[in-house]
């Protein structure tokens, strides 16, 4: 009333009020917000803006890595197609050293700001619109063979052709080991499989195959106006990015946490050996690859947003019928030949060499490796770990997008054939193999020598 003095709110209607305001926030937070604008205005706003955010991209892994060209010498992937990448690629903290870094407590190492930015989390080449994305030699082949189109129009792969899995890789099958590489250096695709597989498959399998190679909508490739393509898409397979039923290190985000600023990138993982794989999903820990394949339809293909994938498109495979086809195909999928290692995932002594027995006695007892990866349980343990290396930077960051927070328990990933599934760790962070290795000695703490680690990287190389 006029004249009456202001008063300030009461603490009751205070909390009303902020109440309110975060009930009127969680969509956001949860859901993905549907489209405010013409598909046309958001599509040439993304194109504008793509050369900055590669840039943007780019600059942080030149920041963090070595992205030069440094194969091993004779040392080729599984396939023979592509050689595999050597050396230490995270760059260190100026005036700091890996030996010196050993001897840090984490807290120094944190108060320090010494943890080697590679080490860090890595985000997705667009963070606040995640998704998949796939390599150009990908999109290439399926443009090829299927006429069908992978290629974003606001954002393109971000790592080096080098630093990635050889392509197409080669499939080994556990049902005919004789047969070594059955993919004969072709992409399997919905137009060749038949052709390549029919005789080498029965035909619970060839149906499996079929359902894993036929593309359906997906968050980012569809019909609607929230596509990231330029015409509308039949959509993504499940061996888009798991090609050959392995990798080509195509990335999206975990669909497993919320908001989005904290989703990390995830690199797909080898569909190699998924026979003795009794855990599924980085954070989700599925029991079954059945579970897997099923899930992965309302989660990894539409960010875990289920009431946006009614109107996308949303395939429901039958689970006694088609789930079952999908896992039979995925359980016959072999891990390449280690000719040197025995029945038991153990190095015969008569095949390798003096640095891969003495990494094996590291793998096995000061590095803590066979902790997690069992020799003898195809290189895993079918559990989740905390590494806790939060303990060794500050979490709340920000990194092109990607607010920093504890990765929490990770699933153990199996070390066969590893050396054909560049980049490493759950999110991609490290490009090579001995880049593990210093991964591991600072946050375990294992004060592995320079010798020491190197055998380790040569043991690995062997698996």
């Amino acid at each position: 009333m006029p004249g009456r003095p202001a008063r300030s709110l009461s603490p009751l209607i205070l909390s009303l009020f902020a109440s309110v305001c975060f009930a009127q926030s969680l969509p956001d937070a949860s859901y993905r917000p549907l489209p405010t604008r013409p598909f046309d205005a958001v599509k040439a706003d993304d194109e504008a803006s793509k050369a900055g955010v590669q840039q943007q991209q780019r600059a942080l892994l030149e920041e963090r890595y070595d992205l030069s060209d440094k194969p091993i010498p004779g040392l080729m992937m599984s396939g023979g197609r592509k050689a595999v990448q050597g050396g230490v690629r995270v760059k260190l903290p100026k005036g700091a050293t890996w030996d010196g870094l050993g001897t840090m407590a984490p807290e120094q190492i944190r108060q320090k700001g010494l943890f080697p930015a590679g080490f860090l989390p890595l985000p997705h080449v667009k963070q606040s619109t995640g998704g998949q994305v796939i390599p150009k030699e990908q999109i290439d082949e399926i443009s090829r063979q299927e006429r069908r189109d992978l290629k974003r129009f606001d954002v393109d792969f971000d790592l080096p052709a080098h630093l990635t899995p050889e392509f197409p890789p080669p499939i080994f099958l556990t049902t005919r080991p004789d047969l070594g590489d059955v993919s004969r250096g072709q992409l399997l695709t919905i137009r060749n499989h038949y052709k390549m597989m029919v005789g080498l498959l029965t035909p619970v399998q060839l149906e499996g195959l079929r359902l894993l190679l036929t593309p359906f909508p997906q968050e980012e490739f569809n019909q609607t106006e929230e596509r990231k393509v330029a015409e509308q898409s039949l959509g993504i397979s499940c061996l888009d990015c798991h090609s050959n039923f392995h990798t080509n290190a195509a990335f999206h985000q975990t669909p497993d946490l919320r908001p989005q600023a904290v989703r990390f990138r995830l690199d797909t993982v080898s569909l190699r050996g998924m026979f003795n794989q009794q855990i599924h999903g980085s954070k989700r820990s599925l029991r079954s690859v059945e579970d897997f394949s099923e899930f992965e339809q309302r989660t990894a293909y539409f960010n875990g947003d289920q009431v946006s994938a009614q109107r996308k498109g949303v395939h429901l495979p039958n689970r006694a019928d088609q789930v079952a086809m999908m896992a039979q195909m995925q359980n016959i999928i072999d891990f390449p030949p280690a000719p040197k290692l025995d029945p038991t995932g153990r190095l015969d002594p008569t095949r390798a060499t003096q640095q891969e027995l003495a990494g094996e006695k590291l793998f096995l007892g000061k590095g803590r490796c066979a902790e997690c990866h069992i020799p003898n349980l195809s290189f895993l343990d079918n559990n989740m770990h905390d590494l806790k290396a939060e303990r060794f930077y500050e979490i709340g960051k920000n990194i092109n997008g990607l607010i920093v927070v504890p990765d929490g328990p990770i699933k153990t990933f199996t070390l066969r054939g590893v050396k054909d599934s560049p980049p490493y760790l759950h999110d991609g962070r490290l490009p090579t193999l001995a880049d593990t290795v210093e991964y591991f000695n600072l946050v375990l703490g294992l004060q592995l020598t320079r010798e020491e680690k190197d055998n380790l990287v040569a043991y690995m190389l062997a698996l």
